[in-house]
């Protein structure tokens, strides 16, 4: 329609930010703009910080994140719209809370970073869509070249899509907004999205870890712990079998996170949720725990409990939890595979959060 500079880049975050990526490990096609980001942004210090919460508002907040955060946790492994309509639901509900929590003033604020956060995707909300009053034409132009845009991330994620062709991948879905929308609606959007927030201060954008379960568990060794209890503490949680290779070749990664970083408060747990009879056997656990001189307390997890509450697919997985109980990063497979450098990534996460000190 028009040539000009893209002026509305200034007026929206990218969509591929810290924010807006959405809780999956693997890419998969799904309807554009279905990203999480109330659910992501709402548990960040530096997002609490912008809308000045009270610390009343900041524990109803956290309140409010326990009946959500496991749903939303475990929906990482539901199928296509499946897993979008479980978002929109937890979405909704969050929503809902937060009402009787925000000021108004805070809730305009909160809004408006939502949409800065969905960046160009924020054109497919109805509500925004209604504001800049788009035409049938423009939503449907604006639906196709951002359906290509994701298929074509899903094809780059193949080729281990890098940052400087996300970022050509931004640019050109900008030019398409910035073809679509009319001088009018583009003022329109900047009073939408309001001040911009800087998003690289966020850092936290995962679920509470889930509490561990002793439905069906025991601890075979060190003391009985609740991850509550730990809070102040950064928390490694290891998933494995001990007869499975794979699991055996992390064991002496763990042991050297233990060894490396406890004094500095770092917990190592490990869980071990058998796939074999003999892993059904306190003993024999409890024995190859001493051959592979594992000192962190292990939690057998005989019904499987754990690794449900956890939706574990693999054996082994690591999670890594910080100071707050909030997931940071975790990990499927083998850290080293094929000459890979898991262990050192891994190893440089606990030492960033270890060094936070909220």
């Amino acid at each position: 329609m028009r040539a000009r500079s893209l002026s509305v880049g200034a007026a929206v975050f990218f969509a591929w930010s810290t924010i807006g990526a959405g809780l999956r490990c693997v890419v998969e096609a799904q309807e554009p703009g279905s990203r999480p980001v109330l659910l992501q942004m709402i548990r960040d210090d530096a997002v609490h910080q912008e809308l000045k919460l009270s610390d009343q508002q900041k524990t109803g907040i956290l309140s409010a994140l326990r009946a959500v955060d496991g749903p939303w946790f475990r929906s990482r492994n539901l199928k296509g719209r499946m897993r979008e309509s479980e978002i929109r639901k937890l979405d909704e509900q969050l929503e809902m809370k937060l009402q009787y929590i925000l000021n108004a003033s805070q809730q305009k604020r909160l809004l408006q970073l939502q949409y800065q956060a969905l960046g160009t995707r924020m054109l497919l909300r109805e509500d925004v869509a209604t504001s800049l009053e788009l035409s049938k034409q423009q939503r449907e132009n604006l639906v196709s070249a951002f359906q290509a845009t994701d298929k074509e991330i899903i094809e780059l994620s193949e080729q281990n899509v890098n940052a400087e062709q996300r970022e050509q991948l931004k640019r050109q879905e900008l030019a398409v907004v910035d073809q679509e929308l009319t001088d009018v609606q583009e003022r329109r959007l900047g009073l939408l999205t309001g001040t911009a927030f800087d998003f690289s201060l966020v850092r936290r954008t995962y679920p509470l870890a889930p509490e561990l379960s002793l439905d069906g568990a025991q601890w075979i060794q060190g003391e009985a712990t609740e991850l509550a209890g730990l809070r102040g503490k950064v928390v490694a949680i290891h998933f494995y079998a001990y007869q499975c290779i794979n699991c055996q070749r992390n064991l002496p990664f763990y042991t050297a996170w233990n060894k490396d970083y406890s004094d500095r408060g770092l917990v190592v747990i490990g869980i071990q949720t058998p796939e074999t009879a003999a892993e059904r056997d306190a003993e024999k656990v409890a024995a190859a725990a001493k051959r592979e001189g594992i000192e962190y307390p292990l939690l057998l997890d005989l019904k499987s409990s754990n690794w449900k509450n956890w939706s574990n697919t693999m054996w082994p997985t690591i999670y890594l939890v910080d100071r707050k109980g909030f997931l940071r990063r975790w990990w499927q497979g083998e850290l080293n595979w094929n000459g890979g450098n898991g262990e050192q990534q891994m190893r440089a996460t606990i030492e960033k959060l270890l060094a936070e000190q909220d």
